[in-house]
């Protein structure tokens, strides 16, 4: 069942906007799967699926394997567009955002697997970055400036 219930998921976020896990879950009681919030949570979760901006703007669930070029792009876009300011200590980079926006700016953040990065942890507008040393947070600090619009 969770085989079959991952496979409409993938098929409803790749056919339409869905912005909420309600409303997902609305998707999924359409096509005759019952779940809770807490089941679409995971799901999405295991799926690996993450909030990308639409061209108007909107917010929607994306699959990160799925075109990887346009999603890293439109990542890097939702990097530039949200992120407001930069700043470091010790061996963190903290990352302010726009409200809503820090998951879908740390997924980019994790995709370009910089070697200096341990990992990220991220909020609903804050991002810290794990360094593996103190030496290299101002120049990472100062890459990711340079992402910003």
């Amino acid at each position: 069942m969770k085989r079959q219930r991952h496979r409409m998921i993938l098929e409803i976020v790749e056919n339409q906007a869905v912005e909420t896990q309600e409303a997902l879950a609305e998707e999924l009681k359409k096509h005759g799967f019952q779940v809770t919030q807490a089941t679409v949570s995971r799901d999405i979760k295991e799926l690996r699926l993450f909030k990308v901006m639409g061209d108007d703007g909107s917010y929607r669930y994306a699959v990160a394997e799925r075109s990887e070029q346009g999603l890293a792009e439109r990542l890097r876009r939702v990097f530039a567009e949200t992120v407001q300011s930069v700043d470091y200590a010790c061996n963190q980079v903290v990352i302010k955002t726009l409200p809503g926006s820090a998951h879908a700016a740390a997924e980019m953040v994790d995709t370009m697997r910089w070697k200096e990065v341990v990992g990220t942890l991220a909020g609903d507008n804050t991002i810290l970055v794990i360094l593996r040393s103190i030496e290299v947070a101002p120049e990472v600090a100062e890459r990711f400036k340079g992402m910003m619009k």
